[in-house]
């Protein structure tokens, strides 16, 4: 985003001159395309140089992990291997989505795990022990969830027992509660083509199906992004130069129509992977374009300074671990669809420690700060797709689990010092 206002550099008619005064941003949009392109430059450059993390350092990670992987087994970004990933990255990417929420008041839900492998469980038996028909057993799992989600949010926000400590108890209560529900075998296989298997195996076949969903993504991204750039414009906020707005949306349409391309080579868009991208617009417009995100922002950048502005801070506090304790247990009953069963002693399982650490590597990696107050749900989409890259690209070359939990565990590190690092580097200019 360019630094300058719209009427902050210059541009001011002279005595006596007819005709409406030019600003220098306005001089700057009909330059056109190619200042607009260096411009865009100049501020990614800056900001990497000046230790502000975005998209730009976490896709050029992407890139470089995708080549490494496409050179040891060339099987890595054929369409068959990239639909799965595509698929694979749902369950733990709504969870992180969850995180996202309580991250940004500078909180940390470390149930998630156990939350989301009670909803698989809770689903489970509901269905398959008890005929519940599986609608109405998927509703009681979400809500489940969401009760979970309240249970932490009263406790924190009306007893002040650390975020840590109570979702940390969580984590060994809906754990143990899990194993109970589940019995003695500690699995249940559900229906491979009922309602929550199709939830993973389904595909739109129909090659229209992709291209609509990319098409109305990066118009949609265009249209949002002109009409944010006319109201800063009208109260003379900064703004985005037009020729900027066309190379993102440039941009995003190649990425957005080659993805759809390669799903069309294999069976078509996935529905998980529809579900998500919804989830991820919901959220962010909930975020980002509602006065209750501004809340959460604001929350996440000072309780007290947020408390003196009249923000309800427990009732924030309480809604934010709601919705991750919802998310938590819909990317559970995702993780169940894939496995087709809930088990939460499988490794890559609900309820399982690396679901949680998944997550959260997600939530970081893609630019969400430990520290609140910065993130949005976007940003999961890029860091769940690195966290699931490494993933795959170890299981097609068979390396076994110990050596992807090390190397999981040095990229979340990594994401956490540059976050640190990033936040320092902020401190020494003078910004918050």
């Amino acid at each position: 985003m360019s630094r300058g206002g719209p009427h902050g550099d210059g541009g001011t008619a002279g005595p006596g001159s007819a005709g409406p005064v030019t600003t220098g941003r306005e001089r700057r949009d009909a330059r056109g395309w190619q200042d607009s392109v260096r411009e865009y430059v100049r501020d990614l450059r800056g900001g990497v140089r000046d230790g502000e993390r975005g998209p730009l350092l976490v896709i050029a990670g992407l890139i470089v992990i995708w080549i490494v992987f496409q050179a040891l087994d060339d099987k890595f970004l054929s369409p068959r291997n990239l639909s799965n990933l595509s698929v694979d990255i749902v369950g733990t990417g709504l969870v992180a989505v969850g995180i996202v929420f309580v991250l940004l008041i500078r909180e940390i839900d470390l149930s998630v795990g156990s939350v989301s492998g009670l909803a698989g469980a809770a689903f489970a038996v509901l269905n398959v022990n008890h005929g519940v028909p599986e609608w109405l057993a998927v509703i009681v799992a979400v809500a489940a969830g969401t009760a979970v989600g309240a249970f932490h949010g009263f406790f924190h926000a009306w007893f002040g027992v650390p975020a840590f400590v109570v979702t940390l108890a969580g984590l060994l209560i809906w754990n143990g509660l899990t194993l109970y529900l589940l019995g003695a075998s500690g699995t249940i296989n559900i229906d491979e083509v009922g309602l929550v298997a199709s939830l993973t195996s389904r595909h739109f076949a129909n090659d229209l199906a992709a291209y609509a969903v990319a098409a109305l993504g990066t118009g949609g991204y265009f249209l949002a992004a002109r009409r944010r750039r006319s109201r800063h414009r009208a109260t003379g906020m900064p703004y985005r130069p037009g020729g900027e707005i066309w190379l993102r949306t440039g941009l995003l349409a190649v990425v957005a129509f080659a993805g759809a391309h390669t799903l069309n080579r294999f069976q078509g868009l996935p529905l998980a992977l529809l579900i998500f991208l919804v989830v991820l617009v919901v959220s962010d417009y909930l975020l980002r374009r509602t006065r209750y995100g501004r809340r959460v922002y604001a929350l996440g950048g000072g309780v007290e300074a947020a408390r003196r502005a009249g923000i309800g801070v427990e009732r924030v506090r309480i809604a934010m671990f709601m919705v991750s304790g919802t998310l938590a247990a819909f990317g559970g009953l995702f993780v169940a669809s894939g496995l087709t069963s809930a088990s939460p002693t499988t490794a890559r399982a609900a309820g399982s420690g690396m679901l949680l650490i998944n997550a959260i590597a997600a939530a970081v990696i893609g630019g969400t700060s430990l520290f609140g107050g910065r993130g949005s749900p976007w940003s999961v989409l890029l860091g769940v797709v690195v966290i699931q890259s490494i993933a795959s690209g170890m299981g097609l070359l068979g390396v076994q689990d110990a050596v992807q939990f090390m190397i999981t565990g040095g990229v979340l590190l990594a994401a956490v010092a540059a976050d640190a690092l990033s936040r320092r580097a902020q401190a020494r200019r003078g910004r918050p």
